[in-house]
């Protein structure tokens, strides 16, 4: 346990590490650099001047004004001179923030130096949107996740609108069989749950730490004083059948669910969620890496505690990419166990560029061996419909 616990550690150290690393803070002007992918709209605007259709607000653009007679702008390799821009925009991107210095001298000492040199810790963290922070409007969320994550909201008239999602808010691949559909109003949510039991069909292993539901409703308020406290309430309306309850718990054509002691008693077994649970999320909204969408949270749901980060469209270095961690904690019924999802955006081509991120979601805890190991691992999809807000 220690080993894997040592090794989540290093994996978020390695990506805060790069990001860090890369985060633009020389003092001398540069004039010959790459700008990080953080601000959609400046990116979005030069590339409609340039009447690049459509545009790609995670581009690569690298400008060159070294030579006063010879300045110019690429744009995903292709290149334009920078005087086809209006001045207002060549003034907004000669003082753009976020630069990685193509111009830099590296050495035989910049293995030590560097990441000193490079370290400013004011662009690791920026406020969130205005929306991010809004009781009433945070809800709304243009990222679609095939697993897990936040919902997918979509407004129909300001604070009114609704969401779906697919596994609970902090579940992994493959873990569970719950969906739901919400309405919103004036930071109210009012919902139905119900069970897609394709989510957890495809894995025959390991599946003594999943979490079954049938189907229900729940309810939310968050408080209206910013988006950071959201409580609300869950309750089955239905009761597991007899059929479910062999097919969740003691399979034959798969691996049974249920793992015993020598004595017959039972060792580890899945979460079938039934009677009625308050829940909580404390959550505080903020921009890692100009991340487009991010929050820590902690948080109470069908009695199991998680605490985690979940953020879209970190960028680092012409790289964009989602991360999440989750840790359960303490349940009722299952093992502690610790989610993590990476997706990766700009790997297709054409319109998926920029709107599609896919990557791997594992799941590390109790093995039905006794150990501590990956329970789960698939692949996650992400679909940003939409501009971010």
């Amino acid at each position: 346990m220690q080993n894997i616990t040592r090794y989540l550690i290093i994996l978020v150290t390695i990506i805060l590490y790069a990001q860090v690393n890369f985060a633009q803070g020389d003092e001398e002007p540069i004039n010959y650099y790459q700008m990080e992918p953080l601000d959609d709209s400046l990116f979005i605007h030069i590339q409609q001047q340039l009447f690049i259709d459509p545009p790609d607000p995670k581009a690569e653009i690298i400008v060159d004004i070294r030579d006063a007679n010879n300045q110019t702008i690429s744009i995903k390799g292709a290149l334009y001179p920078f005087l086809a821009l209006d001045p207002e925009t060549r003034a907004k991107i000669i003082t753009y923030p976020f630069k990685l210095n193509l111009e830099e001298t590296i050495n035989y000492g910049s293995v030590f130096t560097r990441v000193i040199d490079k370290l400013r810790f004011d662009k690791i963290l920026n406020p969130p949107t205005a929306f991010q922070i809004s009781s009433t409007l945070g809800y709304i969320n243009p990222f679609l996740i095939m697993m897990g994550g936040e919902r997918f909201g979509i407004p129909i008239k300001a604070d009114i609108g609704m969401s779906f999602g697919f596994g609970t808010p902090y579940s992994g691949a493959l873990e569970t069989n719950f969906a739901e559909l919400d309405f919103h109003i004036l930071g109210f949510k009012a919902g139905y749950y119900s069970s897609i039991d394709a989510f957890v069909e495809i894995k025959d292993y390991d599946n003594q730490n999943n979490l079954f539901f049938t189907e229900g409703y729940l309810f939310s308020y968050v408080i209206p004083f910013g988006n950071f406290f959201e409580f609300g309430y869950l309750a089955s309306t239905a009761d597991f059948t007899s059929t479910q309850v062999l097919k969740y718990t003691t399979q034959t054509v798969n691996q049974k669910n249920i793992v015993y002691n020598p004595d017959g008693t039972i060792k580890y077994q899945p979460y079938l969620v039934d009677g009625s649970y308050f829940n909580w999320e404390l959550r505080y909204p903020v921009k890692v890496l100009g991340s487009t969408r991010g929050r820590f949270y902690v948080a109470k749901f069908v009695d199991e505690l998680h605490f985690g980060y979940e953020g879209r469209e970190l960028a680092l270095a012409g790289s964009v990419f989602d991360f999440t961690f989750d840790a359960m904690v303490s349940s009722p019924v299952r093992q502690p166990e610790y989610v993590c999802n990476i997706l990766v955006q700009r790997i297709f081509d054409y319109w998926a560029f920029s709107t599609i991120a896919i990557g791997p979601s594992f799941i590390l805890g109790t093995t039905n061996s006794g150990g501590f190991g990956f329970t789960s691992l698939f692949f996650n999809l992400r679909i940003k419909v939409g501009a971010s807000l």
